[in-house]
């Protein structure tokens, strides 16, 4: 709803009234409508102020709306007629003016924001383009470049970038309901001819079909399949070359076409996932998030390696006391430089002051004495893990969190070497963990609600999306993730090259395919896991038994390659070349295509054709089988889950949803069918075998996604 008082005798004050955000629902633009109509037919109001409760202005569109019979005044005729009033309108904005709220604001003659605002067009992450005429009024305001970078990405700027680009006319640090309500006093009576955006003429760039191919090549390589951000590239181009009313129509008909696709119903839902994992549970369907979280105001690393030193500065930027410790003198010394770069960096990107007091460094484990919760991270290796955790329990004080932040091991194992196991839960974070918005919060069997809910509101605190997870080996993300990149070597061994795999997912919308991320991120990584697996021993990768391990199919592609030096990008040699050691530019290798060859010789494998359609399916109904599995053994509580941790920590492109929802996009039975074929062309390969789960839910008529859990808790139920 929204309320209309009169103040200072002669403005109209309207404030919007719906928690928490103020989201434009019918209900609240009825009240919009009636309360403009109140304002302007009251004669004794000579100007009008918009403003929001609660110290925020409006979040934009009413999401939950979307998609059913709910109906009230359109929000373009509410906006023209705004415009069109005879009496000056000032947008008060605090807080936040998202898409439609945004949208609103440019209605307005007038915009006054407070200094610590934020403003948006922020449609486009959800799959769909301004369409309340902000796609017109933008460029026509701050000009065709600046217009396409803010609807194209949905970036928030903040209040003093606004006025920079002319999106604002004032900012203020006072209270901006008062200070509007002043400007609205000194512009009553003007003439408002030259405030009403839609009659401005939109700023032509002078070569306007160089400007916008060369705009719509920079966006189609960075939406990597999505086709929202297009979209907004056509009807801002609509603006710069139609008249306004044209323009309007244009934007009406794009928005249609997107917001009936499977992709904004993607973004849609992911959307909803992210704040529904927020309020986690056990599989069970047991509530365990009513359990109070504990404060933590000093933390603890231990191990300042990659991983120590990143979540050491997420640490710091949130506003924690940190002891950072690491008792190796060499990566001692490097840690500390290493560190106070980043906090600077990141200071500077956000205007702020790095928090370089924040973090005190220790060689001696016995500085965590006092701390309220410990975050272990020192080498992948559970011996090594084992004795910091006895140490940890015995120096701790009473009460005081223990967490390690492995990414495969037994959390539970890890603490049963602890005094009181019900203190220790797993924090995985993912590299670089001061940038990266994914933690994955691992409970055990005896890990307490408390342990659990102190974890998930500390990564909270940190700004990461934080997800409640079972035990097991590689958790959710990494023990998905086995299936998937094992595929990719075995594609290799049957006949395809690195860059027809990557090609295939990265025009699926990853951002890089898995051989580019391999070397990325390092082949001896992989080769390091699997060595303490007892996966790779001498000779063993070119013998006779070298595509068997432990009684199943496996390739020792990766560890020939490691075996060679070949690790990647800092070798300047992998799955690619590189022009030298630390370049990013993936070059075709032929030595690795000769190497391929002789691989199939030595092996009898005769090479086939494949085209890009089995690369995904085998590589993503590999993965997309091990999640249902997931859901099966009660790891993760539902499919949101598993969703948000693939688009957040391993680059699933977001406008396809995640992969569990993008299995019910495909359809259930299809997903089934091809894992059915290809465990019979591959019966060595045991996880190709569809998950009983899965079966269940087709046979039980593929309930859409958001009706999973429920099935789940029924099938379990009859078990």
């Amino acid at each position: 709803m929204a309320q209309f008082t009169r103040v200072s005798r002669s403005v109209g004050l309207i404030t919007l009234q719906n928690p928490p955000v103020n989201a434009l629902s019918a209900v609240t633009r009825q009240g919009i409508v009636d309360a403009v109509k109140s304002a302007l037919g009251d004669p004794k109001v000579k100007s009008v102020v918009i403003c929001g409760q609660n110290g925020i202005f409006c979040g934009g569109a009413d999401i939950k709306e979307f998609g059913t019979n709910i109906t009230g005044p359109p929000l373009v005729p509410m906006i023209h007629a705004i415009e069109a009033s005879n009496k000056p309108v000032v947008a008060a904005i605090e807080g936040s003016a998202f898409g439609g709220g945004l949208e609103l604001a440019l209605g307005c003659h007038y915009r006054v924001a407070h200094s610590k605002a934020k403003l948006g067009l922020t449609e486009v992450t959800l799959g769909l383009l301004p369409a309340a005429g902000g796609t017109q009024r933008l460029p026509r305001l701050i000009g065709v470049p600046a217009a396409l970078n803010l609807i194209t990405t949905g970036r928030h700027v903040t209040a003093a970038e606004a006025l920079q680009l002319g999106i604002v006319d004032q900012v203020t640090d006072h209270n901006t309901v008062d200070e509007a309500v002043k400007f609205a006093l000194s512009v009553a009576g003007k003439s408002l001819d030259a405030r009403r955006i839609s009659t401005y003429p939109c700023p032509r760039p002078s070569d306007v079909d160089a400007l916008f191919e060369e705009v719509m090549q920079k966006v189609r390589q960075s939406a990597r399949g999505a086709i929202a951000p297009i979209a907004c590239v056509q009807a801002v181009r609509a603006a710069a070359t139609l008249p306004y009313s044209q323009g309007m129509e244009r934007e009406q008909e794009l928005m249609a076409t997107l917001f009936t696709s499977g992709q904004a119903r993607a973004l849609q839902y992911c959307f909803f996932a992210q704040r529904a994992v927020g309020r986690w549970s056990m599989p069970s369907g047991a509530r365990w998030d009513t359990s109070k979280p504990r404060s933590i105001r000093k933390a603890a690393v231990i191990g300042l390696g990659t991983m120590g030193r990143g979540i050491a500065v997420a640490l710091a930027q949130a506003g924690l006391s940190v002891v950072a410790v690491e008792t190796q003198e060499k990566q001692f010394t490097e840690a500390k430089k290493m560190v106070s770069g980043m906090m600077e960096r990141g200071a500077k990107r956000r205007g702020t002051a790095p928090p370089l007091d924040k973090i005190t460094y220790s060689q001696n484990i016995q500085a965590v004495a006092d701390v309220d919760l410990v975050i272990e991270a020192v080498f992948e290796d559970m011996a090594l893990k084992e004795k910091v955790f006895q140490q940890l329990s015995t120096i701790c004080k009473q009460g005081t969190f223990l967490c390690t932040n492995t990414s495969a091991l037994d959390v539970d194992h890890l603490a049963s070497q602890t005094r009181n196991p019900e203190l220790v839960v797993g924090m995985h974070f993912f590299a670089p963990a001061h940038v990266m918005k994914l933690l994955e919060v691992v409970y055990g069997p005896r890990s307490s609600p408390q342990a659990v809910a102190t974890a998930m509101q500390l990564g909270k605190k940190m700004g990461k999306v934080s997800v409640a997870v079972g035990n097991c080996r590689g958790f959710v993300g990494n023990r998905m993730l086995k299936p998937y990149l094992e595929q990719a070597l075995f594609l290799l061994e049957e006949g395809a090259t690195p860059e027809l795999v990557d090609g295939a997912l990265e025009e699926f919308g990853f951002a890089l395919g898995v051989f580019k991320m391999s070397d990325l991120s390092g082949l001896d990584v992989g080769w390091k896991i699997r060595k303490g697996d007892g996966l790779v021993e001498p000779g063993l990768a070119s013998g006779p038994s070298a595509r068997i391990r432990q009684g199943r199919r496996y390739s020792p592609l990766g560890d020939l390659l490691c075996e060679q030096g070949r690790f990647g990008q800092k070798t300047g040699q992998g799955w690619y070349r590189y022009d030298k050691p630390g370049s990013r530019v993936a070059r075709y290798d032929p030595w690795l295509h000769s190497f391929l060859e002789e691989y199939r010789t030595q092996h009898g494998i005769v090479a086939r054709r494949m085209d890009q359609q089995e690369v995904l399916e085998r590589c993503l109904y590999a993965l997309i089988n091990e999640g249902f599995r997931i859901l099966e053994d009660g790891i993760a509580a539902g499919p949101e889950d598993i969703d948000i941790i693939y688009v957040f920590g391993y680059s699933w492109p977001r406008h396809r949803g995640g992969p569990m929802f993008y299995a019910s996009m495909v359809g259930l039975a299809k997903v089934l069918k091809r894992l059915e074929h290809y465990h019979q062309a591959h019966p060595d390969i045991p996880y190709m075998q569809p998950c009983n789960l899965l079966r269940r839910l087709v046979a039980s008529g593929s309930p859409p996604v958001h009706k999973w859990k429920e099935a789940i808790k029924k099938l379990r139920s009859q078990l």
